[in-house]
């Protein structure tokens, strides 16, 4: 008798991962954008579902793909960063103000360590958010993951180093996590914000004609790039008070001289 034989599973790389979870979120977002819901009757439903398992198996496949090609001394950061994301986060809610300052942290990893543990660090920490304090924050794990991406392709190209270039980094970050956020707003949350601020700008939109995901994405465009450009400046503050030794632990920031060659090179 012949003994059966499986076949071993198929183990995907970590690049091959994240590829894929960012091909689910960009094939979501397409998908969701085009559908254009233009009232609350186009809210939830198979809409909000492929959101949510669009967006989180997405994120979780990248989160994945990073964490897989991260360095121990990378990792140790996550902690630190999330708990910084969450306490700002939560202090800035409760104080009402028309910003979030709630990826400060994701901010820091994303220029020490790269667009790879910046996309981690900020899909775990919405992941935490969800699961501990507040639910809502879970669809937006894939926009978190995008501002760390974006913060460590930014400053791999030197974006980092002056004042000027780390507030057009803010903009366009602030761009894209507006962009990416509004179909979550519009068909998981039905537009609904919990901001005072925001929710009249998504209101009167709505009013003058615009669709939900419309409404979604110009308040996103103008809230995003006010609450990135304030990160990227606050983290920029810290990372320059930094000891140049300890920046120097980070192989990334090292190798793509993220600080300057001088930075990076006093005290060493």
């Amino acid at each position: 008798m012949t003994a059966t034989r499986f076949a071993p599973p198929v183990r995907l790389s970590p690049r091959t991962r994240i590829g894929l979870g960012a091909a689910v979120v960009v094939l979501t977002y397409a998908y969701l954008i085009a559908l254009r819901p233009t009232s609350e009757h186009g809210v939830g439903g198979s809409a909000a579902l492929l959101a949510l398992v669009g967006y989180l198996l997405g994120s979780l496949l990248v989160v994945s793909g990073a964490m897989a090609r991260l360095s121990t001394s990378t990792v140790t950061l996550f902690p630190v960063a999330i708990t910084l994301n969450i306490v700002i986060g939560q202090v800035v809610r409760i104080s009402g103000l028309p910003v979030h300052l709630d990826s400060i942290g994701t901010v820091l990893v994303g220029a020490l360590a790269g667009p790879a543990a910046g996309a981690a660090c900020g899909a775990l920490s919405s992941i935490t958010v969800g699961m501990t304090i507040n639910p809502g924050s879970l669809p937006y794990a894939v926009t978190a993951a995008s501002v760390g991406m974006l913060v460590g392709l930014f400053a791999r190209f030197g974006l980092f180093r002056r004042v000027p270039t780390v507030v057009i980094a803010g903009v366009v970050i602030g761009v894209v996590a507006g962009m990416v956020s509004a179909p979550t707003t519009a068909f998981v949350f039905g537009n609904a914000s919990g901001q005072l601020g925001q929710s009249v700008v998504i209101g009167t939109l709505q009013a003058y004609g615009s669709s939900m995901v419309e409404a979604a994405t110009i308040n996103g465009l103008i809230a995003d790039p006010l609450d990135k450009v304030v990160v990227c400046l606050l983290a920029y503050a810290v990372l320059s008070a930094l000891p140049a030794r300890l920046r120097q632990r980070f192989p990334f920031a090292r190798e793509h001289r993220v600080f300057g060659r001088d930075r990076l090179e006093v005290g060493a």
